[in-house]
């Protein structure tokens, strides 16, 4: 059967019997034919000049190597339809440069255009990552500078671009503290984390063979020093937190942990997720971090990527610098160079120095807001999110008293009263062309709905998301059947979330 046939096959097989529901949507939505269904034999999309043996005449010009012939019915096209199937199936996406992505602790802001059209000059984007450095010393002075100036923003003394994403700077400023507790002689083996981590922390704990300790969040939703005191021994490595932390609240006893850390040996790791609430407001290291990890896709507008490539720096201060990743970059003579002679580095994190093409994103974001500017951008997003928490406060209130800042946690009675949930509203606001916060998270609150518009949303954007996250609460009152099963307008509607995620597809295998 061929793989055409077989795919419509399994869409037929996917249609409920009579009487019975379809939990899960079929393979194509419907009108829309699989990419295999358009396939005609001989069609090709790139005319390699030899005619009606042009598939011949490919093997031959591109060699056996670029030519695969191991895929049993791959689907012959023209150019426009390949085109036209991956730009249908990029309108499916819902992306911040669409829509209103509220997604709380990700800080899905606008990545501006300049940033990708300086990513793409040619001396940039056509640069091999191989280049010696003699060769491209503008690349290299553009790290330099970029480490330079997230030291500042940090106030941290040195940076590196190594970590490809947030979880693999946290890795390497634990492996750090870890390499230094060597350094002297005894590694100290548990790591304190409060109890409304983000799930990144405790796994990186783990990895770098460190014990997670949980510390309890007070009251009032913020660590107090007396329980970091509590927990506090000569086994303890250090205490790693976000701040704000992942109620939206600024820790304020963060620097009487800090000197009780210090006390007794051990450092402060933070967490720099949220950084977009203190750029130009507040630094880490006068905290009294010894390390601090930044997400470059949060905070500084570079691309999420869907995995990847991304970027998450580590800053440290003075006492740690010699165990930063290698190879560092040095100017000696007036040339740049790669210093890898770096005895008590914890190694090579990735390839090559980094994913150049984001490092050049933010810096350009960097450059284009200045000092001012970003400081301006974290004032407004603290502003954005206060206005959203106070105009939903009646149906939505707030999981805290206390004032937050960049992102606010709301919570709803709504379960209790109709039976809808958190997700229920989730998937309602998606029919609204609107992306869902991030709900359930942080852990601590009872169906948490974890919002963060940023500073780059508009008054007329906030409004409309306020409007129809009320009109939802109405409906849910008035018809809780239709609410629970929303999405009405998508392509796909519910899925079956706990299968996907405990079996995942992730090749479709038509054999």
């Amino acid at each position: 059967m061929a793989t055409a046939d077989r795919l419509k096959a399994a869409r037929a097989d996917q249609k409920p019997a009579a009487g019975e529901t379809q939990s899960a949507p079929p393979i194509a939505a419907s009108g829309v034919a699989l990419i295999f269904e358009e396939s005609s034999p001989g069609r090709r999309g790139v005319d390699s000049g030899g005619g009606a043996d042009s598939a011949k005449h490919a093997l031959e010009l591109l060699g056996d190597d670029l030519c695969r012939t191991d895929i049993e019915g791959f689907p012959e096209l023209s150019e426009p339809q390949v085109l036209r199937h991956f730009l249908r199936l990029s309108q499916l996406n819902f992306g911040q440069a669409l829509q209103f992505y509220p997604l709380g602790s990700c800080t899905m802001k606008y990545n501006p255009v300049l940033n990708d059209e300086m990513a793409a000059l040619p001396g940039f984007a056509s640069l091999h990552p191989a280049t010696p450095p003699h060769l491209a010393p503008g690349a290299l002075e553009l790290i330099a500078r970029m480490e330079a100036a997230l030291a500042e923003i940090t106030g941290m003394d040195a940076v590196s671009l190594a970590p490809a994403a947030g979880a693999q700077g946290e890795l390497a400023g634990l492996l750090m503290i870890r390499a230094w507790e060597e350094k002297r002689g005894k590694v100290r083996r548990k790591v304190i984390i409060p109890d409304t981590a983000h799930g990144t922390n405790p796994a990186s704990c783990t990895l770098a063979g460190f014990e997670v300790v949980v510390a309890r969040s007070g009251p009032r939703g913020y660590l107090e020093a007396a329980e970091i005191r509590r927990l506090l021994s000569d086994d303890v490595a250090a205490l790693m937190v976000t701040n704000p932390n992942t109620l939206g609240m600024f820790e304020p006893e963060i620097q009487e942990i800090a000197a009780a850390l210090h006390e007794r040996g051990a450092m402060l790791y933070l967490d720099g997720a949220n950084m977009n609430a203190l750029l130009g407001v507040a630094k880490p290291g006068d905290m009294g971090a010894d390390i601090v990890h930044l997400n470059l896709h949060k905070t500084f507008s570079t691309p999420h990527g869907g995995g990847g490539p991304g970027a998450g720096p580590v800053a440290v201060k003075r006492h740690l610098e010699p165990f930063l990743p290698h190879p560092r970059i040095v100017k000696r003579a007036d040339q740049w160079e790669f210093d890898r002679d770096r005895p008590d580095s914890i190694g090579r994190l990735r390839s090559f120095h980094g994913n150049f093409g984001m490092l050049v994103r933010a810096y350009t974001y960097i450059l284009a807001m200045g000092g001012d500017g970003l400081a301006q951008a974290s004032r407004h997003a603290i502003l954005n999110a206060a206005y959203v928490r106070k105009r939903l406060e009646a149906h939505f209130p707030s999981a805290t008293r206390e004032p937050t800042m960049h992102e606010c946690v709301l919570t709803h009675d709504l379960d209790t009263r109709t039976g809808v949930s958190t997700l229920d509203l989730a998937k309602r606001l998606l029919d609204f062309g609107m992306h869902p916060p991030t709900i359930y998270f942080p852990l601590v609150v009872h169906g948490a709905l974890m919002i963060e518009p940023t500073e780059t949303e508009s008054l007329e954007t906030l409004e409309s998301f306020i409007e129809t996250m009320e009109r939802i609460y109405a409906e849910a009152l008035e018809d809780p059947a239709m609410v629970k099963a929303a999405p009405h307008s998508l392509k796909l509607r519910r899925i079956d979330e706990v299968t996907a995620a405990r079996r995942p597809v992730l090749r479709w295998n038509a054999r």
